[in-house]
């Protein structure tokens, strides 16, 4: 009998592991979260008097929030909304990626990519090493500025980040 109680009670665990692994446990990005991160990147990039859209996607590169400035051109949300899917697809900051196009030629088809946009301005937000999403801005006169607003604006929800 309790062998029987063993092999029933292996079984069962067995079962249960199998069972568990097939369940995937995700972080991601949160409406509140998102919507911070989007107005702290415009209002970045207007103390710089720079006209911007700020967009944020989650982890799948949905699009979660997306502001555009009052004087910002009407490309900056494409854009911003393109660098955004392009840092959260890859998880590394646009500005990495379209430094390995330009210095490794068996890179440059990463540009063809549908929906990419490899110009700096769009940054990974991470919890740990899990990357949960990722801002995008567009529309300073310079990716590396983009880019300056985006990080300033994760920097102000880095303490939600858990």
């Amino acid at each position: 009998m309790t062998k029987r109680l063993l092999i029933a009670a292996t079984t069962v665990f067995a079962m249960t592991a199998a069972a568990s692994a097939a369940v995937l446990e995700e972080k991601n990005m949160s409406l509140d979260i998102a919507l911070d991160m989007a107005q702290a990147a415009v209002t970045a990039c207007a103390a710089d008097n720079y006209n911007v859209a700020a967009a944020v996607v989650d982890r799948a590169g949905i699009v979660r929030a997306l502001l555009r400035a009052d004087n910002a051109g009407p490309h900056t949300a494409n854009a911003a909304t393109a660098k955004a899917y392009t840092s959260a697809s890859s998880r590394q900051p646009t500005s990495a990626m379209a430094e390995t196009v330009q210095n490794n030629p068996a890179a440059a088809q990463l540009v063809g990519i549908e929906g990419f946009l490899v110009l700096a301005g769009g940054v990974p937000v991470k919890v740990g090493d899990a990357t949960i999403g990722a801002i995008g801005v567009g529309g300073a006169p310079g990716g590396h500025l983009d880019e300056a607003c985006a990080l300033a604006a994760i920097e102000t929800v880095q303490d939600r980040l858990n």
